[in-house]
């Protein structure tokens, strides 16, 4: 099991450039889709934090996840 989260990183990076590419966009849908897929990699990122101890590393993302939520909100509809 431990093996298998640490093969998160690679998604949640993935994941992490994906989002910031759709954030940067014009277009509200894009940036709406970038939020939660921002959303998605805080999440990879924890678990992979977690099973490593990386504890900076996941209140880090606690707090990015705060703000993707803002962006969410404050992002104009699609």
């Amino acid at each position: 099991m431990s093996e298998m989260i640490e093969w998160l990183q690679w998604p949640a990076m993935a994941a992490s450039l994906l989002a910031a590419w759709l954030v940067a966009s014009r277009t509200a849908a894009r940036r709406f889709a970038g939020f939660w897929v921002f959303l998605f990699s805080n999440v990879l990122w924890v678990c992979w934090g977690w099973q490593d101890g990386a504890w900076a590393l996941i209140f880090l993302n606690l707090c990015l996840a705060l703000m993707n939520v803002r962006g969410i909100f404050k992002n104009e509809r699609p």
